[in-house]
């Protein structure tokens, strides 16, 4: 059907939503980016806002204290983030669209006894982060310019719509990277008011922090595309010269990211990991000398890092993830001494563990559960103190039929161990099951709440249980875990996940004859290919996939991480390119699929999900294919996730019922 908003279906699914959301608009639903003054004595998180259940939420800086989420600063309307401390806990620095929607600068506001904030001189550009100098003066900008690549977790497409002149026939042209594309370094002196460019012309800092008073750390590349951040380098800048020296190069095809200086400029910290998303980077911890080079690599027993911040001249605090643990730590850099301060069964962060470090040892982190609302907690001591949480009305309906999630392991048949959250609705088994597989193929679920995806209690609220795998190549379980997956992608980690369904059809879970797919991005290639390799699946809802390797590999803003990651060329008959193409074996496929797209998509381009919705139809298998005009890689904005999710579960309660109703 093509217009489904008159139905029973998207009724119950609106209902779904007003239910979850409305108590909490214009207030933060969720939360995330943990800041913790260097005194310990204030938090701020930025907040995901609902004022109406429109488009998609705005960000809002909060501050946790007495049980509660206070906004910070008058906003009007507008969204802000990345709010951080100066080092001498005097000033806030933060992020605000409020002069254009989508564009944000500067603002700083003093963190005692005013909620007014002054604006800095504006760059041009949209400022994505900004980093304090060690001695509060100066703050370092990190500036996209319009139409700048987002990465794949952000939804793709470009960072802020340019506005045309240009009359509706008009072609959209395109030649070669924009000039607007870049990403540069400004520099913005409290003392003088001035606004500098630091970064050298011709240089795409995708990162940066200060290390010491008078160096950079970024990370570089010669070139703003999506896929040059796959092999750009650690390096030093001189904000005086604006000259650039690489530092480091990841190792054997692995990605570097969280630059961080010591406050004494001596050291340089980085993570370092195999990783199929910028900005979704769990890894290996380094400490480099920067005057020598000589590497360092920390032993975090077991942790792939994932945050990671300098205390003092010495003293590094970092967070990351152990199998599904978010865990806190320490590291003495001279005495090459660890130490584990907290770790728990909880996500850490929206994508990855997050955190921030005060110099009087205080951690402030950002955990929830399936069960447990977003909280703001403060670790001291290695106790958590809970100072807010985001619980309402909304959060308590979802609590009343969202069913329960508990940790399970299992073993492929090779005997490696595999670990996932698994979600059930009430009431006693076989239940339907939904195998709801994460992208990448490098990240990781833990247990979160609404495991980071709506579908999930949605599904639950309706009968079905819900799987979600780590499969090999997941992150948590260190970098050889990971590198199973590379080269191998739709492999092995596909019997991973089907040995976990067998395990819970063994256990009397689950009913065999009703096992559906559900997945973006990577899980999207994998909810695809997976059709056409083993006919039990009775349905399947791919979002976003890669269906076809050959035509990613010239269409695809990370052309060259598809084939680096399957190690074929598409050019050469034959290769990974050809042979883990769902598309190429659609023949093999009885699986009935409803097929997600967003047309502003550059990671993952609508038109692999065309390409897999033809084939399909071409050999009989049922097909549905939806594009959402205005969504990029993945399905964010409302209505339109109302829209795609009713078509969901009437995809899944079609082919697999499970009884249940929203």
């Amino acid at each position: 059907m093509h217009d489904i908003r008159n139905t029973a279906a998207y009724t119950r699914v609106a209902e779904h939503f007003d239910r979850l959301h409305t108590p909490a608009l214009g207030r933060p639903h969720a939360v995330m980016d943990p800041q913790i003054s260097p005194d310990a004595s204030r938090v701020l998180v930025t907040g995901s806002v609902f004022d109406a259940l429109e488009g998609q939420p705005r960000t809002r800086l909060f501050s946790a204290r007495d049980g509660r989420l206070v906004a910070v600063c008058a906003d009007e309307g507008s969204s802000s983030h990345g709010g951080r401390f100066s080092p001498d806990g005097k000033t806030l620095a933060f992020l605000s669209d409020r002069a254009k929607k989508g564009v944000f600068q500067l603002f700083l506001a003093e963190t005692a006894g005013t909620d007014d904030a002054i604006a800095a001189p504006a760059v041009d550009g949209t400022v994505e982060y900004v980093c304090w100098s060690p001695d509060s003066r100066r703050v370092l900008l990190g500036v996209a310019g319009f139409g700048a690549d987002l990465a794949g977790g952000q939804g793709s497409g470009a960072n802020v719509s340019v506005e045309s002149e240009l009359p509706a026939w008009h072609p959209n042209v395109e030649q070669g990277v924009p000039d607007s594309a870049w990403r540069s370094l400004w520099m913005h002196d409290l003392r003088t008011g001035e606004l500098t460019q630091v970064s050298p012309d011709g240089v795409n800092c995708w990162e940066a922090a200060w290390c010491g008073l008078d160096r950079i750390l970024a990370i570089t590349s010669d070139s703003p595309g999506e896929d040059s951040w796959y092999d750009a380098a650690l390096a030093v800048i001189d904000p005086a010269s604006r000259s650039h020296r690489p530092i480091l190069t990841g190792d054997n095809g692995a990605q570097l990211g969280f630059p961080a200086g010591s406050h004494d400029g001596r050291y340089a910290a980085v993570v370092q990991a195999v990783c199929s998303d910028r900005q979704v980077i769990a890894g290996d911890l380094l400490v480099i000398d920067v005057a020598t080079g000589t590497r360092t690599p920390v032993a975090t027993d077991g942790v792939d890092v994932t945050a990671v911040q300098w205390i003092s001249g010495h003293v590094l605090g970092y967070a990351g993830l152990r199998g599904l643990e978010s865990v806190y730590g320490r590291y003495d850099h001279p005495d090459r001494r660890g130490e584990e301060v907290y770790a728990v069964p909880l996500s850490g962060g929206p994508m990855y563990p997050q955190a921030s470090f005060a110099e009087t040892g205080e951690i402030a982190a950002v955990l929830s559960g399936y069960r447990l609302p977003h909280e703001v907690v403060v670790v001291a001591g290695g106790e958590p103190d809970v100072r807010a949480s985001v619980s309402h009305a909304g959060s308590d309906y979802l609590l009343s039929v969202c069913g329960t999630a508990e940790h399970m392991s299992w073993h492929a048949p090779d005997g490696l161990e595999i670990q996932g959250i698994l979600c059930l609705p009430e009431g006693e088994g076989p239940f339907p099951l939904v195998i709801n597989i994460h992208g990448g193929p490098v990240w990781a679920f833990q247990d979160s709440w609404s495991m980071k995806y709506p579908w999930v209690p949605l599904l639950v609220s309706r009968g079905y249980a819900v799987l979600s795998p780590n499969p090999r190549g997941s992150g948590g379980r260190g970098q050889e875990f990971v590198r199973h997956v590379v080269g191998d992608m739709g492999g092995k980690d596909s019997v991973d996940i089907i040995s976990g369904v067998d395990t819970l059809v063994q256990r009397g879970v689950v009913d065999p004859l009703r096992v559906g797919l559900i997945g973006g991005s990577y899980g999207g290639f994998m909810s695809s290919w997976l059709v056409t390799q083993d006919r039990r699946f009775a349905a399947a809802v791919p979002i976003s996939p890669v269906t076809d390797w050959y035509s990613q590999s010239f269409t695809s803003n990370i052309a060259a991480w598809g084939n680096s990651f399957l190690r074929a060329d598409p050019e050469v008959p034959g290769t990974a390119a050809h042979t883990r193409s769902p598309v190429l074996q659609a023949g093999k496929a009885r699986t009935p699929c409803l097929n997600i797209a967003g047309a502003k998509d550059r990671c993952t381009p609508p038109g692999q999900a065309l390409e897999f919705h033809r084939a399909l139809t071409a050999k009989g298998v049922e097909s549905v294919l939806a594009v959402y005009p205005e969504e990029g890689h993945g399905v964010r904005a409302f209505p339109a996730v109302t829209d795609f999710l009713t078509r969901a579960m009437t995809w899944f309660d079609r082919h697999m019922p499970a009884g249940g109703e929203t």
